[in-house]
């Protein structure tokens, strides 16, 4: 489970400055913040399956009483979407982190600020699934970026293990910012931005969620239409990226794990160059095999009809892609007559590696200290809650994480008997019907403040309008 709670029922966000609480996930290893010992896995694990049982044990007492009632669906089987079901999880279960900042796609922020480096519009797509296959390991700060793909035909050295570590004086800069936008159901608008380079990313995440019985799918809800990047100094080219499905597997083996079928779509209307990414179910009794194909062509926007790599025809095909998502991704350049015509391009049979995701971890972002969070940003609003898990007080923290969910319908109740909705502070919308957040300009003053490493924000006394 990812997050400390739910989405929080009041806006929140996750802004960047100096000094901070760590964050749970792990960071890059260095001299100070070594790798985790064997002894750590081992505890890991005993904790792992302990959810597991318990997790287990959930699903069976609602699947069982779901059964028992006369009339009723058996429990969680069957719902179109348990995402939206009022169930709150022990803590026991859940990380200790909000789900505001536990998705933000910037794990690896050198490989985001070296998107458009590349002179070649081919390179620059590359460069664009470098980022993707380590998104998923808000001001972060780093001294190097990843190099660039100028050339397509020779993969560049790897991006350095430890974005921080540099002789570089002046740091780059990436301010993050996001928002519950809607309620019923839950969404989020997220911004993540890089004036020095002319980077924009930014989206909607909300999830839909079903059990079957022997595993958990996980989908984009209807509001989440994936990634979009746009880069401001290559003429605003935008790149969208789907997100994939995915499914938590292993409930009749007692050994959860997480598969990833499904095919994802990079497109980029202005060059017109399309990837296709296949990610390959594992079988039934073989281990997980994280395995992912792709291409790379041109195609045409307004007749878009290949939807799976192995529907492109050989003589389109630009670049394979091959690889472990979760260790080596690799590509190859065909004997194509895409390839041919394409200037200054030739094919190459060696594989030439885009990307080792292995030794990169997750680099940790900067924070405002606790002093300079409002009553309602995420990590001051969950703070208790994710204390009492760290400590392993799983009682009290339940009972905290309740009582603040509590607060958040009692709110939610009085703008229903006021006759209110909720409106976010720093996005224009609770959603759009492409997918695309817009900030308002008091979201706009944040981002700017916050590039100059001030986060001061003033506490909204109303976060609802007339209906």
């Amino acid at each position: 489970m990812a997050s400390a709670a739910p989405s929080s029922g009041l806006p929140s966000t996750t802004t960047t400055p100096h000094g901070s609480n760590p964050p749970s996930r792990p960071s890059t290893p260095n001299l100070s913040t070594p790798a985790p010992t064997s002894a750590d896995t081992q505890i890991k694990g005993s904790d792992d399956s302990s959810r597991l049982k318990l997790f287990i044990s959930i699903l069976r007492k609602y699947v069982l009483q779901g059964t028992l009632q006369e009339g009723a669906s058996p429990g969680f089987i069957g719902v179109a979407d348990i995402a939206n079901v009022r169930f709150s999880l022990p803590a026991q279960l859940i990380e200790p982190i909000p789900n505001l900042e536990y998705w933000h796609y910037i794990d690896r922020p050198e490989t985001f600020v070296s998107i458009g480096k590349s002179d070649d519009e081919l390179g620059r797509m590359l460069e664009l699934l470098r980022f993707w296959f380590t998104k998923d390991l808000c001001n972060w700060e780093i001294k190097e970026d990843a190099p660039s793909i100028s050339s397509p035909m020779k993969a560049p050295p790897q991006p350095p293990p430890d974005p921080l570590q540099s002789d570089k004086e002046e740091p780059i800069r990436i301010s993050y910012i996001t928002e519950q936008t809607s309620h019923h159901p839950p969404v989020s608008a997220y911004w993540v931005e890089c004036p020095s380079r002319g980077l924009v990313a930014r989206g909607y995440d909300q999830i839909s969620a079903k059990f079957s019985g022997t595993y958990v799918k996980v989908i984009p809800g209807n509001h989440n239409k994936g990634l979009y990047v746009t880069l401001k100094n290559r003429g605003n080219e935008e790149y969208h990226m789907t997100h994939p499905e995915s499914q938590l597997n292993g409930f009749l083996r007692g050994n959860l794990y997480i598969s990833v079928a499904d095919v994802v779509h990079i497109t980029c209307p202005k060059t017109k160059l399309k990837a296709l990414l296949n990610y390959v179910e594992e079988s039934y009794f073989g281990k997980s095999q994280n395995k992912v194909t792709g291409v790379i062509y041109r195609y045409d926007p307004a007749s878009d009809k290949y939807t799976k790599p192995k529907d492109v025809p050989d003589n389109d095909i630009l670049v394979k892609v091959e690889g472990d998502w979760k260790d080596k991704v690799y590509y190859t350049i065909p004997s194509s007559k895409a390839v041919k015509s394409y200037p200054s391009l030739d094919p190459i049979k060696d594989k030439q590696l885009l990307i080792d995701t292995a030794p990169l971890m997750p680099v940790p972002k900067l924070v405002p200290p606790p002093g300079e969070q409002l009553d309602n940003e995420s990590r001051k609003l969950w703070s208790e809650v994710s204390n009492a898990i760290h400590a392993k007080k799983y009682a009290d923290a339940t009972n905290i994480k309740q009582d603040v969910e509590q607060r958040q319908r009692d709110r939610a109740a009085e703008r229903e008997k006021e006759k209110k909705v909720f409106k976010p502070r720093f996005f224009t919308n609770a959603t759009d019907p492409m997918g695309k957040p817009e900030l308002t300009p008091e979201g706009r003053k944040v981002i700017e403040d916050m590039q100059k490493l001030s986060f001061q924000i003033e506490p909204r006394l109303d976060d609802s309008v007339p209906a």
